[in-house]
């Protein structure tokens, strides 16, 4: 591969998404990857107003509100697709915490389906590899219970909340062909499902190239 690997993590609260990304890092540049971390949430430069309105949409939910938040994410991503991905360094694996897909877990009134759209209409970048990390809802309401800061989101502060998040995030799963990773188990095992996935991608990706360039 010339170009970066580009790979989503998504899930609800509490699946120990970010635990699994320092592991799964910690794995590929054990092998030599050269792997670049980020964060939507850390590259977004208009984070703050965007979370005004979720705060605001908690308070009085409609469709009009939801869908202003949906727009702004996907503006969001726009940038960060023009200004932050295109700036990562060529043969890299970018993992990021977070991108379009976790819209399917955490909007509840706009169709994913229309989520979806908004991203593709404002060409976003669409990952190489788009990974769920998912556990059953009470493990991992039981797990955000345990750390420190709780389940710290803004939308959701109920078990029937969260139960619901997750039913749709795994519908989405399904629907578009994302990898499932049910992060149940062992961290070792739900890292060499992830890594293994990776390796896929980065086989097909070379493939792809030497059909191009021959």
């Amino acid at each position: 591969m010339n170009r970066p690997l580009f790979i989503s993590l998504d899930g609800p609260k509490g699946t120990g998404k970010t635990t699994l990304l320092e592991a799964v890092t910690k794995a590929l540049r054990a092998d030599n990857k050269k792997v670049i971390r980020l964060s939507e949430s850390k590259s977004d430069p208009y984070r703050g107003d965007t979370m005004a309105l979720v705060n605001q949409l908690v308070r009085n939910p409609s469709r009009d509100l939801e869908l202003e938040v949906c727009e702004r994410f996907a503006d969001s991503r726009s940038w960060i697709s023009r200004h932050v991905l295109t700036k990562q360094p060529p043969d890299s694996i970018i993992l990021i915490d977070r991108w379009y897909p976790s819209d399917a877990a955490f909007r509840r009134i706009v169709p994913f389906a229309e989520i979806l759209q908004l991203n593709i209409d404002r060409n976003v970048q669409v990952p190489d590899l788009h990974v769920g990390i998912v556990t059953a809802p009470d493990i991992s309401w039981a797990r955000a219970a345990a750390r420190r800061r709780g389940l710290s989101s803004t939308v959701m502060h109920k078990l029937e909340e969260h139960v619901a998040c997750t039913t749709a995030f795994e519908q989405a799963i399904a629907d578009h062909g994302w990898v499932l990773c049910r992060n149940e188990g062992t961290i070792e095992e739900a890292t060499m499902l992830v890594v293994s996935e990776i390796y896929r991608a980065l086989r097909r990706e070379s493939r792809v190239t030497v059909q191009v360039d021959p």
